[in-house]
């Protein structure tokens, strides 16, 4: 049975809960989207849920926008994800995209039920982090300079991890 996750935003104006196959936190994204809007220490970690089983409460305090993604030829375009946050204290809640309507991605910083503790993390989008970060990188861990091989799903089955 997949795991019940529970979070909230800071204030306590928004709750969640959402089951999720893969409560691992391993990915760890340093991308300048996830840095300046949902920060913690240089990098984001997102986790994935099954976006029918997501339950709000404090709907009338939750935002969204679509994050300005810059292309290295110049271009401009809007993310086809969709990020949710609460509009009281600014917590980054969960990202939602139309490219996997079936997924929800709540971000681990907005979850309170304790989280397993992942055997290694992934680095991802390190091109992009900041020149004062300095990741902390494990003996084991993974790093790319874009995104990751493995999808969060492929991840957790490859290990074992997968919770039905």
């Amino acid at each position: 049975m997949p795991m019940t996750l529970e979070g909230s935003c800071h204030c306590g104006a928004v709750r969640f809960s959402v089951k999720s196959h893969t409560p691992q936190p391993y990915q760890r994204c340093y991308c300048s989207i996830c840095r300046k809007t949902d920060g913690g220490g240089g990098y984001a970690i997102n986790i994935m849920g099954v976006a029918d089983t997501l339950n709000i409460e404090g709907e009338d305090a939750i935002g969204s926008f679509h994050a300005t993604v810059h292309g290295d030829n110049g271009s401009v375009r809007a993310s086809s994800g969709k990020r949710h946050f609460c509009t009281r204290c600014g917590t980054a809640l969960w990202l939602w995209d139309e490219s996997w309507p079936e997924l929800v991605h709540p971000l681990a910083s907005a979850i309170d039920t304790e989280l397993p503790v992942p055997p290694e993390s992934v680095h991802l989008m390190l091109a992009s982090k900041a020149s004062w970060v300095e990741p902390q990188i494990g003996p084991n861990d993974q790093c790319f300079d874009g995104y990751p091989d493995e999808s969060i799903e492929d991840w957790h089955k490859s290990r074992g991890l997968w919770i039905d």
